[in-house]
């Protein structure tokens, strides 16, 4: 690996944890329960951003299907969530 991959990698890593403690900040603080959906939603996409960036940083498959998890869940567990706040209920 190259030493300017090995900078951004990390360069990108850190700004990635960066967001996430503010983004937990934002989900345990904010003011509506809409803020703190679009922050769990947030937190998902940062989390399979880090995923993906570890398996270029070490050459794995298995971070890449960590982060098709993720997302897919990610997105099923925001859909849950949108509908429970805009009817009250999940499943009907």
């Amino acid at each position: 690996m190259s030493p300017l991959l090995n900078v951004a990698i990390l360069l990108s890593l850190s700004l990635f944890t960066l967001a996430m403690v503010l983004t937990l900040i934002r989900l345990f603080r904010g003011p509506s329960a809409q803020d703190r959906v679009l922050a769990l939603d947030y937190l998902y996409i940062l989390a399979m951003l880090m995923m993906l960036v570890l398996g270029i940083r070490y050459a794995s498959d298995t971070y890449f299907e960590a982060a098709l998890l993720i997302a897919l869940f990610g997105f099923v567990g925001s859909f849950a969530l949108a509908k429970f706040l805009l009817r009250g209920e999940v499943i009907e």
